[in-house]
C-alpha cells in the first residue's frame, strides 16, 4: 500500500522526500525499506501461495464453485504431495480463498418456525376454536407457512 503510493509519486517528488514526509505524518518507513521491498525476491511463502492459489482456483472451478475451505482442505491433502506444495493447512486455504474471493455454497438452515409469545401477551381465543379430537383422525391441524417450494 505505502510502496504503491511511493511508486505513484516518486518521479515527481523522489523517494527520500516522500519517506521523510510520511515519517513526519507518523508512518514509519525508511527509503532503504522501500528499496529492499521493491528489489528483493519474493519470499518462499509468497511463491508457495501463488502455486496454491492456482490449484485452489482450479479445484474450486472443477467442483462447480461449491467447495468451501473444509472440503478444499480434504481434496488438496488427498492428492499426492508435490515438492513445491507439500501439506496444506486449513487456515492457509481459508486465507488464500479469502484473498481470491472464493466461497463455498452455504447449506440452507432450517427455519425456526415457532417463536411463541409469552401467554400473557397472547390474544384471547375470540372464535372459540375447539382443538380436541373426539376420536383418532377426526381433527387435523397444520401450519403450512414454512413448507419449502421450488418457487421459493
Amino acid at each position: 500500500m505505502i510502496c504503491s503510493y511511493i511508486d505513484e509519486y516518486k518521479e515527481e517528488f523522489g523517494v527520500e522526500p516522500i519517506c521523510t514526509t510520511l515519517r513526519n505524518a507518523g508512518v514509519q518507513i525508511a527509503p532503504s525499506t522501500y528499496y529492499a521491498r521493491t528489489h528483493r525476491q519474493p519470499s518462499a511463502r509468497h511463491r508457495r501461495d501463488e502455486v496454491l492459489k492456482e490449484e485452489i482456483s482450479r479445484v474450486h472451478a472443477e467442483n462447480y464453485d461449491a467447495f468451501g475451505a473444509r472440503k478444499m482442505h480434504i481434496v488438496l491433502n488427498r492428492q499426492p504431495a508435490r515438492p513445491d506444495r507439500g501439506h496444506v493447512a486449513r487456515c492457509t486455504i481459508e486465507r488464500l480463498m479469502r484473498d481470491l474471493g472464493l466461497r463455498g455454497i452455504r447449506r440452507e438452515k432450517t427455519p425456526h418456525t415457532t417463536r411463541s409469545a409469552p401467554r400473557e401477551l397472547c390474544p384471547t381465543d375470540l372464535v372459540d376454536r375447539h382443538f380436541e379430537a373426539c376420536a383418532p383422525n377426526h381433527l387435523w391441524v397444520a401450519d403450512i407457512t414454512y413448507v419449502r417450494t421450488f418457487s421459493g
